[in-house]
């Protein structure tokens, strides 16, 4: 055997043995909107909002990342927050709802929500992530935070964000950044600057989108002024930002199901948010 033909085979060797680079893959993250509506309506308190949960956990576990659960009741109903956590450093959380609303009030209020956009879609974001996330390029902690008892608002006095502000206020630490996706499966996606967002970090965001082509769904004009997961952090002077397409015709109606959702959309926003956590935060 020559000197070069084991050369050869030692080259070959390490290739394969390298790690083949991860990427965010938007109909990897279709899979978990579909999983998650199989399950049907999800609002606090139900059974098919546990098995999301619990689906959730699995999912987390199955990709290392180490699990924390924050549970309590409002109005008589258990809530149960998810964190999902990776890396060292100062954190920055990446969150999204995943319960659905229980009424459809803005077309049929006896109906539930499915919530294939509303809700499945930021957590399949956020799920898809935990996947394709590369820890060693990773300067920061990150938790990929699952918000419970977001959607019921106004409806028999329950608040908006329920779950995202218990965890605001009980913060043991405090997270450099907040980004939190909402509403980024639409088809016809539009992603608009959001006026109760942190403006420096928005920018950055939507610069990055800019670079990775995405100018025609990453808008640089604001439009909405949404109190959403983001705003009780926000609050606590958390440089936060709301990744939200609000332009959505099935918002909290019957109608607001998987084929409503794009896998190319979840796609840019998992891209944007996979380059920013490994290569432009530092």
């Amino acid at each position: 055997m020559t000197r070069t033909f084991l050369c050869f085979l030692v080259l070959v060797c390490i290739a394969c043995s390298s790690p083949t680079p991860r990427t965010f893959d938007g109909q990897a993250a279709y899979v978990h909107v579909v999983k998650q509506c199989e399950l049907g309506p999800r609002p606090t308190g139900s059974e098919a909002n546990r098995a999301t949960g619990d689906y959730i956990i699995s999912e987390l576990e199955a990709r290392g990342w180490t699990v924390e659960t924050q549970e309590f009741t409002y109005r008589g109903t258990p809530v149960r927050n998810i964190i999902g956590k990776t890396g060292e450093g100062p954190v920055i959380l990446l969150g999204a709802h995943y319960d659905t609303r229980r009424s459809a009030d803005r077309e049929d209020p006896s109906q539930p929500v499915l919530g294939a956009n509303d809700g499945a879609s930021g957590v399949a974001v956020l799920l898809e992530l935990a996947r394709t996330l590369e820890r060693d390029k990773l300067k920061h902690q990150v938790w990929l935070t699952f918000f419970d008892a977001e959607d019921n608002g106004q409806l028999d006095g329950w608040e908006w964000c329920v779950g995202s502000s218990y965890m605001a206020a009980h913060l043991e630490v405090m997270p450099a950044a907040v980004v939190v996706v909402d509403m980024v499966g639409d088809a016809d996606q539009q992603l608009y600057l959001e006026y109760n967002s942190d403006p420096t970090l928005q920018t950055q965001l939507w610069e990055l989108a800019a670079t990775l082509g995405y100018t025609q769904t990453f808008i640089p004009e604001y439009r909405f002024s949404i109190y959403d997961d983001h705003v009780p952090f926000a609050q606590r002077g958390i440089p936060a930002v709301d990744i939200i397409d609000f332009d959505y015709a099935y918002w909290h109606t019957t109608q607001d199901t998987p084929d409503k959702v794009s896998a190319a959309s979840l796609e840019r926003v998992g891209r944007v948010l996979e380059v920013w956590l490994e290569e432009k935060l530092r």
